[in-house]
């Protein structure tokens, strides 16, 4: 566990990304202060999952695939071969947010270095696999529960836990193969999903699953337009982005299948019938059809790992950023497309009048959780 008692979040934020491909200053972390009262811990722990504040949060893991297992985050530019190393430093910027330089709170499960998901050391909870689908996020969350009820350090009966998932990519980059007939429809997709956290619901009380919603991955086709390299090498990473037949349309509508699918789970309330559980989706990508862009309009690859796909440490703290600012948004309020290009969009804080994590209950009345 790490403890923040004077070490600032900016102070860790420059030791974890570094500067290499572009400065953290320019995302506005720096300066960047809450209320205190934001992150005092509650007088006792809570027992609605609906009154959590961010301090009362122990335990943090994730689902996913490469997107979240970081491949590429710290690969040298013009070093390709260094995709295939998993930087794993997606939920760590988030932890950072969680934090302020005031706050006592220990979280336990955040990644701490390059490595694969079978590597405890390295990867902690984050549980994602590179080039894994929807229907991989079932196998990766048995593997969190186990480790969660397992491990000497959790007690999973009365932690709280935020367990992030972020997955689509891969079921978009097969999609055109079959489309809406088959494994990676809009429903298998929708179903996948659902299993998964609700292993998550049936074995880890007091957990909030928070899913960050898919992107329009028409984006892609703008990031490696004329780069004969990425274009190349998305051939083998994403099939259908390359298909000629499946077209911007094409891919759109499909990725817009997965984004209703994921608001659908969240608008049923199936992971609302208990108090100690719920998922919300954090849809600031939902939008994006833009990826970040250069003062010339090109695309600005500095966001990127050398494949042109995999964000680089830049790209993760910028939508870490955007992630957050979701996070302490209201349901139903929350921003679905965001501007990556301009790097001055302030981090926020949380509600002074509901300074909890934001879920569709306290969204809907704060009052009967304060």
């Amino acid at each position: 566990m790490l403890k923040l008692h004077s070490i600032t979040v900016i102070l860790l934020c420059y030791q974890l990304f570094g500067s290499s491909s572009g400065s953290l200053q320019d995302l506005g972390y720096p300066g960047w202060t809450c209320d205190a009262s934001l992150y005092q811990k509650s007088a006792k722990v809570p027992t609605s999952a609906h009154a959590v504040k961010f301090s009362d949060i122990k335990i943090i893991g994730a689902l996913g695939d490469s997107l979240t297992a970081a491949n590429g985050a710290g690969a040298p530019k013009g070093d390709p071969l260094a995709v295939i190393l998993q930087y794993r430093v997606w939920m760590n910027m988030l932890r950072l947010l969680m934090c302020s330089k005031n706050s006592t709170q220990t979280f336990f499960g955040y990644s701490t270095g390059i490595g694969s998901s079978n590597v405890w050391e390295v990867s902690k909870l984050n549980q994602a696999v590179p080039g894994a689908e929807a229907i991989d996020i079932i196998t990766q969350a048995r593997a969190l529960v186990h480790l969660v009820q397992s491990h000497k350090d959790i007690d999973n009966a009365n932690d709280w836990k935020l367990i992030n998932i972020f997955i689509g990519a891969n079921d978009m980059c097969a999609y055109c193969s079959q489309g809406e007939a088959g494994p990676h429809s809009k429903q298998a997709y929708k179903n996948n999903i659902i299993q998964a956290v609700q292993i998550l619901k049936d074995n880890l009380p007091r957990t909030i699953v928070s899913l960050t919603g898919m992107f329009d991955m028409e984006m892609l086709r703008q990031i490696d337009h004329d780069k004969y390299f990425c274009d190349g090498l998305h051939t083998f990473e994403c099939g259908c982005e390359k298909n000629k037949t499946f077209t911007n349309a094409d891919v759109k509508r499909a990725c817009q299948y997965y984004m209703e699918a994921q608001k659908e789970i969240e608008d049923s309330g199936i992971f609302d019938t208990s108090d100690d559980f719920t998922y919300v989706v954090q849809p600031f990508f939902n939008g994006i059809v833009v990826p970040p862009l250069n003062p010339d309009g090109s695309p600005n690859l500095n966001w990127f790992a050398p494949d042109c796909f995999h964000f680089s440490k830049l790209g993760h703290a910028n939508v870490a950023k955007h992630l957050w600012n979701n996070i302490v948004q209201p349901v139903g309020s929350k921003d679905t497309q965001v501007n990556l290009s301009d790097p001055s969009i302030p981090l926020r804080c949380p509600d002074v009048s509901c300074p909890f994590f934001r879920t569709t209950k306290n969204s809907a009345d704060c009052s009967k959780y304060l």
